[in-house]
């Protein structure tokens, strides 16, 4: 258990140290900030979905904790080629997963390296760090004007 604990610690701190799809994206055609107020982690997503509902490109900015980071910096690994549908199905597993739930092994969402944030459960200051990126997320899908919050 410990070999895994250290393995999940490494690829967290690598996202973190070395976040994937970071910066800002020009041609995004959706658009929506996020802010955890527990802890001060801030979040801009950049989505560009095209004509057949794929998301097409994906990139963010901002700053925060390391599992704030590693967690957007995978999200937007996996959700590059999504379809709208299927990005949504993503959201709905993670978040169960971040919060203890088992639903998520229910689905058919293969949640990848995003298991590594599965230890996030058992400290509920932490979840919001780990589900920032997903509820940024979901208000850039329903394109809301205000930040997407935590709480």
């Amino acid at each position: 258990m410990t070999e895994l604990r250290d393995l999940y610690q490494e690829v967290i701190m690598d996202h973190n140290r070395n976040p994937r799809n970071y910066g800002c994206l020009q041609e995004a055609s959706h658009f929506a900030e996020g802010f955890n107020p527990l802890c001060g982690d801030q979040l801009k997503l950049y989505l560009y979905i095209n004509d057949s509902n794929t998301i097409e490109d994906v990139s963010f900015e901002g700053q925060g904790c390391a599992i704030s980071t590693a967690s957007a910096s995978i999200m937007t690994e996996i959700l590059l080629g999504l379809g709208l549908n299927e990005a949504k199905q993503y959201f709905h597993a993670f978040c169960a997963l971040a919060i203890g739930e088992n639903k998520h092994l229910e689905s058919d969402v293969d949640l990848g390296k995003l298991e590594v944030l599965k230890g996030v459960s058992e400290y509920p200051a932490r979840v919001k760090c780990a589900t920032l990126a997903w509820h940024t997320l979901q208000a850039a899908l329903k394109g809301e004007k205000e930040p997407a919050k935590t709480e």
